[in-house]
């Protein structure tokens, strides 16, 4: 590598469970968007949909035009289905009171709760 060049690597999972990777060797003074571009893995799909991903490094949201460091990782994030509280709530429904978080592992004799 030379002092010029810095490594990124530009995760994004389309769908749940599947995971892409690319290691790129971008020049000083490279951006978000100037990774994301390079690395090819946006290739083929809409443009509604490549507009509705938003960005981030290392697991926070950052602009397209913020600026990378040597090793820094690029992440695209999908919109979500689903808001994870009301997931959670439909799962506690579904599981039931007495089988979930304090209620689960209760000893023989004890009060509810503990």
């Amino acid at each position: 590598m030379s002092e010029a060049a810095l490594t990124v690597t530009v995760c994004f999972s389309r769908a749940a469970r599947e995971c892409s990777e690319c290691i790129l060797e971008l020049p000083r003074g490279s951006r978000v968007l100037d990774a994301v571009r390079a690395s090819g893995l946006l290739a083929g799909m809409p443009d509604d949909t490549v507009d509705a991903l938003e960005t981030g490094v290392w697991g926070r949201k950052q602009a397209a035009d913020h600026l990378l460091r040597d090793g820094d990782r690029v992440e695209l994030y999908r919109p979500l289905k689903v808001d994870p509280k009301v997931a959670r709530r439909e799962r506690f429904t579904r599981q039931g009171a007495g089988t979930t978080g304090l209620f689960a592992k209760r000893r023989a004799g004890a009060k509810s709760g503990y």
